[in-house]
């Protein structure tokens, strides 16, 4: 299964800028230190917001679980990177209730 409407997927500037390749964020630094060392920079963070729409529409849902708020959807696949090493890590994405476009939540490696 692929994720519901993974064409129209939206990957907010602010998880890409204040959380993912964030030094300084709490729960970001050990995810902002992996993706910065792949390549990735906060001057081009739509170039990470493409990478994660594009392993999104290339891979299948592993997982889905239902919440309060919506359900949530978790995919693993390779990820392009500027420097080439493409390595494989885990997205989650979400839909809330009565909404019908997934939004990003996070990104983190993950064993093959």
């Amino acid at each position: 299964m692929k994720l519901p409407a993974v064409q129209k997927a939206i990957v907010p500037m602010t998880k890409i800028t204040d959380y993912l390749l964030c030094l300084t964020h709490a729960n970001g630094q050990s995810k902002a230190s992996f993706f910065l060392n792949q390549g990735f920079c906060v001057a081009d963070w739509q170039e990470l917001a493409e990478a994660l729409k594009d392993l999104a529409q290339r891979n299948e849902v592993i997982n889905v679980e239902k919440t309060p708020f919506g359900m949530r959807y978790v995919i693993d696949g390779k990820i392009n990177t500027p420097n080439q090493r493409n390595p494989f890590i885990r997205t989650v994405w979400f839909i809330e209730h009565e909404q019908t476009i997934p939004i990003f939540v996070t990104a983190y490696p993950q064993q093959e």
